[in-house]
């Protein structure tokens, strides 16, 4: 299920995010993020992955990832630095990439 939630968009740091997997949801902060297949492809790579991990340990597993990485690089480039946005990015383009994914991709 995909939601419309622009409120939440504004609190976060960076301000550039357009959508988010909060398992079981999909949030988008405008409703033409819904049109974007890529946007929407890689936050579905998201909720496999949380699936995979039985939703709790991805996100602290995210976390940990994040303070790791911020510790030496900027919001931006912790943040790409995280397992799962690795993955989600280098696979977002394509649109069948979930139907061959194996499992624990990320960590790979």
């Amino acid at each position: 299920m995909t939601l419309i939630f622009p409120f939440l968009f504004k609190q976060l740091p960076g301000k550039t995010y357009k959508a988010m997997a909060l398992w079981p949801f999909i949030l988008v902060k405008e409703k033409r993020y819904l049109e974007d297949q890529i946007i929407m492809n890689h936050e579905k790579i998201h909720l496999v992955q949380q699936k995979e991990l039985l939703i709790f340990p991805f996100y602290i597993i995210y976390f940990c990832e994040y303070i790791f990485y911020r510790i030496y690089n900027n919001h931006h480039q912790a943040y790409l630095k995280i397992s799962f946005e690795k993955e989600a990015f280098t696979h977002d383009n394509d649109l069948s990439y979930l139907k061959n994914r194996k499992t624990w991709a990320n960590f790979r």
